[in-house]
């Protein structure tokens, strides 16, 4: 679990080094801050207990053998060495801000360092998995923001208190990977309570305890359910659904053929008093086109068949009976798009919720948010020294100096130097030799990252 170069590095250190202590930041990007998330499931999940064994040394030694083309370039004397005198437990050390913590950007947010003198080259080898921290924390982070511009429009237009709803994760078929679903499914259960990927549910309760359930979904169509009725049976098919589920909320796709004609004639006319005395309220899925422009249609053609009302803020609100939701194409911009052109044509934001799946999970790498971890100290010869990345050719990449610990000073985060010991160091041991110190709840994390007006 680590770059093929990094099982070279032992060899490659100043003689007499003794401990290399590295940290992870975000080096700037889309968004001036981040909301810190996901080191936990990577500590319980790969560090946690006895992850070194003989048979796992014995086969490494031999795929990387055959690999680099030189048996010798294998460590298996420090691998042995971490499985004799520490049982196979990991010696090292990482602090980190607690998770759900919003840290501005170009700050430190986490830190290891070994603590065994004898495997000063295991730090770095850990860097490509702890690395992968990007992912969980830059969904996060985009969730997050997303969730402040929905909750702008709807403090301008509508309800703020009705957020917790307005952003729902369609993103987990669209993920590289079932663990990559529940990571970015989990992240986004940081900053909302709507969710159809399950494994990001799965997440936020095993690896993070959450004592409630931490996302929602209803009952939804999709155009299988829809389409297999036939072009003739479209008015038959909703029916169907209401008829399903009488009460609370349910979700239907409409645009399987005419989304205009859909919102009109079947849902406007033909099933009006069946919508209307329902006991819930239908959502109407578009899933095609231009999202601006067929909002834009779908809105009056629902509001002059529903009735509309003006809210306290004077905005367009539909009949309580019909709302809409946008999953197609919706990643930031596109959310933004569209609630500036609701409000510019009166309409409420309360009107819409979103859903987001690739613009959620999957726009985003490592460089969205310029994540990466660089040695910045080591002890060489019982002295430290400072260790820097200063290229000429990227001034944005140079890489901050000594040991470092993160303030509050003045009621901002300050990345600082530090001994081994700082008393108002912010970044917590989470895990040292093997055992994990410190857990927080999903409730915690949500706590910490809460969006307020």
């Amino acid at each position: 679990m680590s770059d093929s170069y990094k099982y070279t590095h032992w060899k490659q250190y100043p003689a007499n080094t003794t401990k290399v202590f590295s940290f992870f930041e975000s080096r700037g990007g889309r968004y001036p801050e981040i909301a810190f998330f996901g080191l936990q499931y990577f500590i319980k999940r790969y560090l946690t207990g006895k992850v070194v064994t003989k048979k796992k040394i014995k086969q490494a030694k031999r795929i990387i053998g055959a690999h680099l083309g030189d048996p010798t370039f294998f460590n298996e004397e420090g691998w042995l060495h971490i499985l004799c005198e520490h049982d196979g437990h990991l010696p090292v050390e990482i602090r980190a801000v607690p998770e759900g913590t919003v840290v501005p950007i170009s700050n430190v947010m986490m830190t290891i360092v070994n603590t065994d003198p004898a495997v000063p080259w295991l730090t770095n080898f850990l860097e490509t998995l702890l690395s992968q921290v990007w992912y969980s924390a830059t969904v996060a982070t985009q969730s997050r923001e997303m969730k402040k511009t929905i909750l702008r429009y709807l403090d301008e237009t509508g309800t703020p208190e009705d957020i917790g709803f307005k952003l729902h994760d369609f993103g987990y078929r669209g993920s590289t990977s079932p663990e990559s679903a529940a990571i970015g499914g989990a992240a986004h259960l940081v900053n909302f309570l709507g969710t159809d990927t399950v494994a990001g549910i799965e997440m936020a309760m095993g690896y993070y305890d959450a004592v409630e359930m931490p996302g929602f979904s209803v009952p939804a169509t999709e155009h299988s359910t829809m389409t297999s009725w036939g072009q003739e049976q479209e008015v038959s098919a909703y029916r169907n659904v209401l008829e399903q589920y009488p009460t609370g909320i349910v979700s239907v796709v409409s645009d399987s053929y005419d989304i205009f004609k859909a919102c009109s004639d079947h849902w406007g006319k033909t099933l009006k008093d069946e919508v209307l005395e329902r006991d819930g309220v239908l959502v109407v899925r578009p899933d095609s086109g231009e999202p601006v422009e067929v909002l834009m249609k779908i809105f009056p053609i629902l509001g002059d068949a529903f009735g509309t009302e003006i809210n306290d803020k004077g905005y367009k609100l539909l009949n309580p009976k019909v709302r809409v939701i946008q999953g197609d194409g919706i990643d930031h911009a596109m959310l933004e798009s569209i609630l500036a052109a609701m409000k510019d044509a009166g309409w409420s934001a309360d009107n819409i919720t979103f859903g987001s799946g690739g613009g959620l999970l999957q726009k985003v790498n490592r460089d969205t948010q310029k994540f990466a971890i660089k040695c910045s100290a080591a002890l060489v010869d019982g002295a430290w020294r400072d260790v820097i990345k200063d290229p000429i050719t990227d001034p944005g990449k140079k890489s901050k100096k000594g040991r470092l610990a993160l303030v509050l000073n003045k009621g901002e985060y300050k990345t600082v130097n530090f001994g081994t010991e700082h008393e108002s160091n912010l970044l917590v041991p989470v895990f040292r030799n093997g055992e994990i110190l410190k857990e927080y709840t999903f409730e915690e994390v949500r706590a910490r990252a809460e969006v307020t007006l």
